[in-house]
């Protein structure tokens, strides 16, 4: 049950910067957003070309960024099925890109949701794994390895934060 506090710690910690990244593009002022609405409902259109040339790089940090929800939720979630373990994932993404769009912040997209997906879909995966791999302590070592990672986060974003003062 203790492990299951400390997945539930991380996993709002992410939330809350996963949040802050993409909802509130790394800003401590509505003032220092940008006002832009646009909405993209055709997967892998135009939000994805740049130059006449397809940009790989957004989708690619949606899927890495996606990643440790899925991993957090098989922790949670192992015993449900794939989809309702990658459910509360897609919902997510879905709540950011209307987010944005509401509060005129971003370009709402549904290759995001694909790839914000996607990336979730693969953290379960590798969770899995782990999972069979270390089969006794498996949640133990992804609870250690978030912490540790939230911790350089959380550093990184204080170094930042002084450097920009």
């Amino acid at each position: 049950m203790e492990s299951k506090k400390i997945t539930i710690g991380l996993l709002a910690f992410y939330l809350a910067a996963l949040t802050w990244i993409i909802v509130f593009k790394m800003q401590f002022s509505f003032g220092d957003l940008g006002h832009m609405r646009n909405l993209n409902l055709i997967p892998f259109g135009e939000s994805v070309i740049v130059n006449g040339e397809i940009d790989f790089n957004e989708m690619i940090d949606n899927v890495l960024a996606f990643i440790p929800f899925g991993v957090l939720a098989h922790v949670l979630w192992e015993g449900r099925p794939l989809v309702r373990q990658a459910a509360p994932i897609i919902f997510t993404s879905l709540l950011f890109e209307t987010a944005q769009y509401i509060l005129a912040v971003g370009m709402s997209d549904i290759t995001d949701i694909i790839t914000n997906s996607l990336g979730g879909t693969i953290g379960i995966g590798i969770a899995f794994g782990i999972s069979r791999v270390f089969r006794k302590n498996w949640k133990k070592i992804i609870n250690i390895t978030s912490l540790v990672c939230a911790g350089l986060m959380t550093l990184l974003v204080g170094a930042l934060i002084v450097a920009n003062w």
